[in-house]
């Protein structure tokens, strides 16, 4: 079962879409997953991760099924 992935703001701009689905395989982490819907494109610094609404490190673990969140660095003001 394929993972969903979701793009916000910037991210969503520079993929062209707001979400994906992508085969996480087995063992696939946040990193993973980034690297398989970007065709091999570091992870940008300072991107927020989450899996299934949690927020999480680039190492986590990803499971058939999960959706994974990338957002870019917010400010406010």
């Amino acid at each position: 079962m394929p993972v969903t992935v979701k793009y916000f703001a910037s991210l969503r701009e520079h993929h062209g879409a707001d979400r994906e689905l992508v085969a996480p395989g087995k063992g696939a982490t946040v990193a993973d997953i980034w690297a398989r819907a970007s065709n091999g494109a570091a992870l940008p610094e300072n991107v927020l991760m989450a899996v299934n609404l949690e927020y999480v490190a680039a190492d986590h673990p990803v499971e058939d099924g999960d959706e994974v969140a990338f957002f870019p660095p917010v400010t406010g003001g």
